[in-house]
């Protein structure tokens, strides 16, 4: 029976890692007692160990999905009382906006991916050159980001390079491929790509999907409405939409040149990754398909592309509108899509479901974490360090603290644990109201910016690295790392070189 529950744990995980995992749970609470009798703060020192370990769970995420063994250290760290359930509740409750638009709007997306493939296939064929078709994936998702949200545009990604995806591998697997009853494909599309084809596919659609993933971060830290950070950061320093965006362009628009000077760069030099080219008989494969499309579309399929981009328009206009918290107007997408395209079966509704929920799961866990970094004060020795310099090196050191501390635990975190002690310092009459302002800034292109550099720094980016398209595409952590490399590097400079010199 043992030896049965030892193979089970963690399923098909391998052995090294399993063993890894238990020794993380063996140590923690060793660790513990012998570093607090020693009264070295045991409790500081150990939720260090625990952020570290989670981390790591998130980097080999394609050996385990990090659910389970960030469940495990989380459910941990509560027995051993470094967090407790009101305080992680609390986070969740914080953060509820962003489960909400998890569960719902990714969903919805997913009743939308006819009229995405649609679009994106047209595109795909008609922009010959992969470094146009890179910047235009990264101004796409960056604009798009500005007025809508970064999870929901990576929803949109991960959505269309799916759908890349199955196109390939459903006619060169010579299978049948019929969507909501409409066939799209018949043996006359059939046919072969070698394996190396293959290859070169993937690294098409990962260099893609890494750019416009990248170009989400751009224009998330422009507009109060790109990352949840933003609305609280405005809320507090009292700023309006334009006054925002203002106040940010100084340091947000050379940040976006940059971005995309460095999208041109890594493509023409196949820098870190990058440069993949679109085979040709792939491309003959998408020919093929939408020329298939054109000459077998049904009156049934036009009306559902009819819908799809009737209701997208009405998505566009509701989020930039802000009628309504993002996770709200996604169950209306789902109810208008559903109802006037007639998916009223329950199995045909669960379906849409499948990506987002075991996200939604894991940034429940990952709350826990952070929960932990809240009680045990991990980052306190930071700002305490920050806010005792001078003046005039307090915005660059915000910068580097925040960009820092947000590529190893969330950028919303750390944005919300910094502005809050600032507002505090503020009302205690320890800085004037400009240095506040500066330091606002400072703050929230210290959490965007730099938070690229890892996948956990943002919330897109670990929902990119936890969906079904990453082991498609072959898209693990420390890939993302290495090709977010060349862009962290010049972006995080860039953006410090206009808090020193344009703030």
């Amino acid at each position: 029976m043992i030896n049965t529950i030892q193979k089970m744990f963690l399923g098909n995980s391998p052995s090294w890692y399993k063993s890894t995992i238990v020794v993380f749970l063996i140590i923690n609470p060793i660790a513990l007692v012998f570093l607090n009798s020693l009264n070295l703060n045991g409790e500081f020192i150990v939720g260090w160990m625990f952020l570290l370990e989670f981390i790591f769970t998130l980097a080999l995420a394609l050996k385990c999905y990090p659910l389970q063994p960030g469940g495990l250290l989380a459910i941990q760290a509560i027995a051993l009382g470094l967090t407790s359930t009101e305080s992680i509740l609390h986070e969740i409750e914080n953060n509820l906006e962003v489960i909400l638009l998890l569960v719902f709007m990714v969903a919805g997306i997913f009743f939308m991916k006819n009229l995405m493939l649609t679009i994106f296939t047209k595109l795909l064929l008609k922009v010959k050159s992969k470094t146009y078709l890179s910047l235009l994936f990264c101004i796409s998702a960056a604009v798009l980001s500005a007025f809508l949200d970064a999870l929901t545009v990576t929803a949109v990604l991960i959505g269309v390079t799916i759908g890349f995806y199955r196109v390939f591998h459903t006619v060169s697997s010579g299978k049948a491929f019929s969507d909501s009853d409409h066939n799209y494909l018949n043996n006359s599309l059939l046919s072969e790509a070698g394996s190396e084809d293959l290859e070169k596919f993937k690294g098409f659609l990962r260099d893609l999907v890494m750019h416009g993933a990248i170009g989400t971060a751009l224009g998330g830290v422009c507009t109060i409405v790109g990352e949840p950070q933003n609305l609280l950061i405005a809320k507090i320093a009292g700023w309006e939409f334009i006054e925002f965006f203002m106040r940010m362009a100084p340091i947000t628009m050379p940040v976006f040149i940059a971005g995309l000077i460095t999208c041109v760069f890594v493509e023409k030099f196949s820098i870190a990754g990058f440069g993949n080219q679109l085979p040709e008989s792939v491309r003959t494969i998408f020919n093929d398909f939408d020329e298939y499309e054109k000459q077998n579309t049904t009156t049934k399929h036009q009306a559902e592309l009819l819908v799809e981009g009737l209701v997208a328009i009405f998505l566009v206009v509701a989020l930039a509108l802000h009628i309504a918290a993002v996770g709200l107007i996604g169950l209306a997408v789902i109810i208008l899509l559903t109802s006037f395209k007639g998916i009223t079966e329950e199995h045909d509704l669960g379906e849409a479901f499948h990506e987002a929920l075991p996200f939604t799961a894991l940034l429940a866990v990952f709350f826990a974490i952070v929960s932990v970094i809240h009680d045990q004060h991990l980052f306190t020795p930071v700002i305490s360090y920050v806010l005792a310099q001078s003046v005039d090196t307090q915005p660059p050191l915000f910068f580097v603290a925040n960009g820092v501390l947000s590529a190893i635990s969330d950028n919303v975190f750390v944005a919300t644990i910094y502005i809050n002690e600032v507002k505090a310092a503020l009302d205690n009459g320890l800085i004037t109201r400009e240095q506040f302002d500066h330091l606002a800034v400072a703050i929230n292109t210290g959490t965007n910016i730099p938070s690229v550099a890892t996948p956990n720094g943002q919330a897109a980016f670990l929902f990119l690295l936890t969906s079904s398209l990453a082991p498609l595409i072959n898209l693990s952590y420390l890939r993302m790392v290495m090709m977010a490399l060349p862009y962290t590097i010049v972006l995080s400079i860039v953006g410090f070189i206009s808090i020193v010199y344009f703030l």
